[in-house]
This record gives C-alpha cells, structure tokens and sequence, in this order.
C-alpha cells in the first residue's frame, strides 16, 4: 500500500527539487556546450551517421573497412552495393572524427574512428500518425502511435518517431529525452537542442518525472491504492523479460485506479468477460516492467505481442495494438525551475481520474 501524499508536500517537494538539481543540471548543460565538438557528419534525412572504430590490429584501407561494414550490415538497402560505397567516398561521406575525408585508399590506424552514412533496408510503413501535443523553443511533446520505435535500431530505422518527427519538423537535433517501447503509446518528451538534451534526460535518469500509464485488460478487483514490487530480469538478445521469485525488488509500480470500461470499443481483440483501464505509476523504469507486472497480476495488457506468449518476428497486425499507453508527465522543468505537465488519454478515451492528481500522487 501506498500513503497519500499532501498537496503541499508535493509542491515543497517540487522546490526542493528545483533547488538541488536545476543550477547543476545547468552547469553541465552549459560545459556540455562548451566541450562538444561538432559531429563530423551532421544527422541527415532524420538519421545520423554511424561511427565505425577500426579493430585493434593491422590497419585497413578505408574502401575495404566500409565495404565490410556495408556488406555484413543486417538490415541494408539492396541496392547499398560496392558502387554505393565508391559514392559515399566521392561525395566526402567517409571522414575521420576532425572531419578529414577520406578516399578508398586512404590507410586507416587501428581504433581510429570512422564516420558515414548507412543505407537501412526498406520497412514497412506504420499506419499510424505521430503528433504534437506541445511544442516551445526547447521541447515538444509528441504523442507516438503503437507499432512505431522510439529511436531506430535493429530493423525499425526509419518508421521510428525520432526520424519522423526530424523529418516533419526539419529539426536535425531532435532528440528523445526517454524511451517507449515500441508497443505502447502515448506521451514522448523530445530535445529540440543538443545544448539542452542532458538536463532533460537527466530527469528521466533519476526518476524526477512523474509519469502516470493507461493499461485496458481483464477487470480484476484490487484493494487501491495498491503497490507491485518485484524483481524484473532481462538477458541481452532475449525478448521477453522474467520475474525473479525469493530476489531483492528492483521494480516498483503504483497501482492508483481500476476502472470498468465497455469492451465493445476492443471487439478487435476478442476479449471475454469484463475490461477495465489500470492507471499504473510506475516508479521505476525496468524493460517492460508494466507489462511483465501486469500478467504477474493475471490481467495481461490486451494486445501484448509478447507476454503471456512471444509471438513471431513479423507476425503483428496493426489494426489489434497493445493497449498500454503513457498519459500523464510532469516534471520540474531544469531550465526555468517550474511545475509542468502534460496529459493526454489513452485507448479508454477516459480523462485521467482525480485520484490520480494529474501528476501521479495520491489525494
């Protein structure tokens, strides 16, 4: 169980916050600007370039190194060809971290950093539209669709929200302050300056931001305001995360209400019996801790491709999302030290309950 928490002692907390962090957060911003030396590529098309460092051993020929690079990469364009790679050298894309140009003959040291451009492989357009809750001269607040990553990697490069947003904004420099996973929605806070991105995702690391999820699954009754506590494993290469049984919890989540809703808005999902909307606060931000917590609960988030069962790579069907989306925000802003928050509904359509307080603590 979870005890309230007084208004004023939230807004007291607040400005301790503000004090303690925001003049640091602005220091390090501040030498970040002075001592980040400009990217020898600049992002281009919404993607940035890759820094490739040469293994330790003999030197390499540039041509041979990027060749390599291309031909082994697994996601790749079919027509990033040996030509390809000619053309990336002729138009001064291979370049050293000062930005020297290099040729395919150029003689590369071993650890030594090269940057270019890749050509990812074309993906399969998410049918979804990402759009601006907020936006002023230093963040936007996008609201991302399911299906569609945060940041690109591994075979979802382009139908990523960072690269579509670049791309509809025309800023180079956008840049996540934190991560969705792929599956769920929601609200996506975003860097408009790269001078800025620390202070902002420093929030996020040390957990000042208090973020309030929307989850649709079976109605089960709970004693609220409840509290999961549980010890969340994931193994590198591995899909799904496991709970430990008997360990020390590194995962905690506030469960602040249970709704009934009408399930005939998920006929896709074939549910049976009874739905309801868990607003789930989660404290820490373990891979896929609300999801993995809430089959631990027995009410599996409707439309998970992976818990209770891993479904096959590709095998999604756009029409039936995970119904898990991230409504609420609110934070201490580390530049100008005031109370902001941003709300938005999710797959219920229902305004966040008052219990909840906008924010995530308890009346």
């Amino acid at each position: 169980m979870v005890a309230p928490i007084p208004l004023e002692e939230k807004a007291t907390a607040w400005s301790m916050i503000a004090s303690k962090f925001m003049t640091n957060k602005l220091v390090r911003s501040m030498n970040r600007k002075k001592s980040t030396p400009n990217l020898p590529l600049p992002p281009r098309d919404g993607l940035g370039a890759t820094r490739a460092r040469v293994p330790q051993g003999s030197s390499v020929l540039a041509g041979d190194f990027i060749a390599h690079l291309v031909s082994t990469q697994r996601h790749r364009h079919p027509d990033d060809d040996a030509d390809a790679v000619l053309r990336r050298f002729a138009a001064g894309e291979v370049v050293l971290r000062d930005g020297t140009p290099l040729t395919p003959e150029s003689v590369v040291a071993p650890e030594t950093d090269v940057f270019f451009y890749r050509r990812p492989a074309p993906e399969k357009h998410v049918p979804y539209e990402i759009s601006i809750v907020y936006e002023d001269s230093d963040i936007l607040v996008a609201h991302k669709p399911p299906f569609l990553a945060t940041m690109p990697r591994a075979a979802h490069i382009t139908e990523t929200a960072v690269v579509r947003l670049r791309r509809a904004t025309g800023n180079e420099e956008l840049t996540p302050a934190h991560r969705l996973d792929r599956m769920t929605s929601g609200l996506l806070l975003m860097t408009k300056r790269r001078e800025i991105r620390g202070a902002y995702q420093e929030l996020f690391a040390h957990r000042q931001v208090h973020k309030l999820y929307e989850a649709i699954a079976a109605y089960r009754r709970l004693d609220l305001p409840a509290r999961w506590e549980h010890h969340i494993a994931k193994e590198h290469g591995e899909i799904a995360a496991t709970l430990v049984r008997d360990a020390e919890p590194n995962s905690f989540t506030n469960v602040l209400a249970v709704d009934e809703v009408d399930p005939s808005p998920f006929s896709v999902h074939a549910p049976s019996g009874r739905l309801a909307r868990y607003i789930l606060q989660p404290i820490t931000g373990k891979t896929h801790q609300l999801r993995i917590q809430m089959l631990a609960a027995g009410v599996p988030i409707l439309g998970d491709p992976v818990y209770p069962e891993v479904r096959p790579f590709g095998d999604e069907d756009y029409s039936v999302p995970m119904c898990l989306s991230s409504v609420s925000l609110a934070f201490v802003d580390p530049l100008s030290g005031q109370p902001r928050s941003f709300h938005t509904t999710g797959f219920s359509g229902l305004p966040i309950p008052e219990v909840c307080g906008g924010g995530g603590s308890l009346r």
